[in-house]
């Protein structure tokens, strides 16, 4: 019989991603999303069909332990969180309920139905912040410089907890920053290579932007679910940094993507101090030597092709909706 698995945050950029691969692996696939009067199913509507959608709530431990129970899935794979980092401030309690909270709940609900499930959660680079060490290993202390760090260290820390106390199958996995066209408009990466394709096309003239030293471990959305899917297939549970090893700075990126275009980012980049964040994090970097060793991992995309890869899907989308006459040149 095939494998099936259930996705908590299946629409957002990973979950994406990670049903992809899992169906090209005959999975069956079970999405959770959460009930709303407009859907936002944009990234797993090509899939349609193929994987089952069911409502549920990382607030509320009946929907889970009712999804559970009815679909039996094998695999659980938490993506669910409000995952971006500077609406932590805005809303730090609301972040802590399905960030932090949400994942105990996931959690109680695996021991009561079926404790024989395998567990992955989706842990951050974030959690190391302040950093104490370069590069960040597993054994790196955290030290969190936002409530969504914060709430991802409960949620890392109570994963253990719960291996531990319960003997279940449950794994994190400590992923470094990882972006693809698929990304939210609202995160930095993808909001310089749209920015970079409207400038280009006359759409935009200037790009508000924060802290422009700020260094990333920038990799591929699309290798890290597949790190995801290896961590549940070890003999035993356990817990990996998935990242590049190479860090690029905000500014890199801005004069690499804006550089794909035959633009200068320095033309038209302007410094907005409403996107300095209260407490940075500054410098980033994954040491992935255990995954490689222990799950065979290696990252496949480069820093280089991904910006590449994200300015020109940009620059077609727009494109296709000036000629849609969806939107207009100043």
């Amino acid at each position: 019989m095939n494998k099936k698995a259930l996705i908590t945050g299946v629409t957002g950029q990973d979950g994406s991603y990670l049903a992809e691969f899992l169906l090209e692996k005959d999975y069956e696939v079970v999405g959770m999303v959460r009930r709303a009067s407009t859907p936002h199913y944009q990234r797993i509507g090509h899939l349609d069909g193929r994987l089952t959608l069911v409502e549920g709530d990382l607030l509320d431990q009946v929907s889970l332990i009712g999804i559970l129970r009815e679909h039996q899935p094998q695999e659980v794979y938490n993506l669910a969180a409000q995952s971006f980092v500077p609406t932590s401030w805005a809303e730090p309690v609301l972040t802590g309920e399905f960030t932090a909270l949400g994942v105990t709940r996931v959690l109680d609900a695996i021991r009561m139905v079926d404790p024989s499930i395998r567990f992955y959660q989706a842990s951050s680079s974030e959690m190391f912040g302040k950093v104490r060490e370069v590069p960040q290993t597993e054994h790196t202390p955290f030290y969190p410089r936002s409530p969504y760090g914060v709430a991802k260290v409960y949620g890392h820390w109570i994963t253990i907890n719960y291996r531990e106390s319960y003997d279940l199958f449950a794994v994190s996995g400590i992923l470094f920053n990882h972006e693809s066209p698929r990304r939210g408009l609202e995160f930095v990466t993808r909001k310089v290579t749209r920015a970079a394709a409207r400038i280009k096309l006359g759409l935009d003239d200037t790009l508000p932007m924060g802290n422009l030293d700020a260094l990333r471990d920038w990799g591929f959305a699309g290798d890290y679910v597949r790190a995801m899917w290896l961590m549940l297939q070890q003999d035993e549970p356990d817990d990996y940094v998935i990242a590049t090893g190479v860090r690029h700075s905000v500014r890199e990126l801005l004069d690499h993507a804006f550089g794909i275009l035959g633009l200068n980012y320095e033309d038209y980049v302007v410094i907005d101090p409403r996107f300095l964040r209260p407490a940075d994090v500054i410098d980033l970097v994954g040491d992935a030597s255990k995954a490689r060793r222990k799950l065979g991992w290696e990252p496949t995309v480069t820093f280089e092709q991904l910006i590449e890869m994200m300015v020109e899907h940009d620059l077609a989308e727009l494109e296709s909706e000036l000629a849609r006459g969806q939107v207009r040149k100043r």
